[in-house]
């Protein structure tokens, strides 16, 4: 809890001296017993990439915002993670759904254990729509950083490959999700996972290209 205050003060004092108009990473902070705040280190560590390696202003500490609340409704880039059960009251599916319909973007990256209750919840908001694999082809693999096969495995989950699954408006990816890779593991510090160099190089790169893309759109 303490960690947890300390976080969000800081996140606070780093979103105001940030530059305007800086791009900025909020978490959704949502009920149903899940670790949304998993991996701590992960977006923090991508924005210091993106800050390193493009010309993009940053904030460089990730926002937390519970779906609805005025963090939330003034973020534009949302980024859901866990490893346990993920729960969108009605009320939070309708914000989130009208919060994508009207141009916010959505990346999940799929922690072991979140896989059902994600897709599950995000029937309720999306009940029309079925997610889509993106093709290796697709823009986001080559943006910026040539993918040619696609999503990095960074750790196993179920023995499944890794898949870019997207939910779309009209031609336009609103939601991204990032099945069977666990891209936000390999964000986190080198200490924590001890993943090889090249696997954490790769899940960086993806990540900086899921963000210049959703930007782009």
């Amino acid at each position: 809890m303490v960690f947890s205050i300390f976080l969000f003060m800081a996140t606070l004092l780093y979103s105001e001296s940030a530059p305007p108009g800086a791009f900025s990473i909020t978490r959704i902070h949502y009920d149903g017993g899940g670790d949304w705040y998993a991996d701590p280190s992960s977006l923090p560590n991508l924005l210091a990439h993106l800050k390193d390696h493009t010309n993009m202003a940053i904030n460089p500490l990730e926002k937390r915002a519970k779906i609805g609340d005025d963090i939330f409704s003034r973020s534009s880039y949302l980024y859901i993670t866990g490893h346990g059960n993920i729960k969108f009251s009605d009320e939070e599916a309708q914000i989130l759904r009208d919060h994508l319909l009207s141009g916010a973007f959505l990346h999940a990256d799929d922690n072991y254990g979140m896989d059902k209750s994600f897709r599950r919840e995000m029937k309720k908001v999306f009940p029309e729509k079925d997610w889509v694999e993106l093709p290796l082809d697709h823009p986001i693999f080559n943006i910026f950083y040539k993918l040619p096969n696609g999503l990095p495995k960074v750790h196993e989950h179920e023995k499944n490959r890794p898949q870019a699954l997207g939910l779309f408006n009209e031609g336009i990816l609103m939601a991204l999700y990032t099945f069977e890779s666990d891209l936000g593991d390999g964000w986190e510090d080198p200490r924590v996972h001890n993943d090889p160099e090249d696997v954490r190089v790769s899940a960086l790169e993806m990540g900086t290209n899921i963000i210049l893309y959703a930007l782009s759109r």
